[in-house]
């Protein structure tokens, strides 16, 4: 199994949740290819290159811009396909998309 995490512009999540839900890959009703989509607000320490998206966080006393956090974890053969379908309707933003093996995963019953 492989985790994905992706980093994106908040205005592009929107499009990119509705291309792996059209994909088939990640339909929560069938669960078989993706599991564990979560969708969460992050600041990225630094500046941007656009200054209208910065603004200074009291809370670590740094200038921060505002990015979405994509997580899920896929099967193995899936994981290329779906970095793709990200990718593709993450733009045209800047952003990340990382890819990691999992060692091990329990369901807790």
């Amino acid at each position: 199994m492989k985790q994905i995490k992706a980093f994106i512009h908040p205005h592009r999540i929107n499009s990119v949740t509705e291309a792996l839900r059209d994909s088939g890959f990640c339909d929560i009703s069938n669960g078989t290819s993706c599991y564990n989509l979560t969708v969460s607000t992050v600041q990225r320490l630094f500046t941007s290159a656009d200054p209208a998206q910065q603004r200074y966080s009291l809370d670590l006393a740094e200038p921060v811009v505002a990015e979405t956090k994509l997580e899920l974890i896929c099967e193995d053969d899936l994981a290329d396909q779906i970095v793709a379908i990200i990718a593709l309707a993450g733009k045209p933003g800047p952003g990340w998309v990382f890819t990691t093996d999992i060692q091990s995963a329990v369901k807790i019953e």
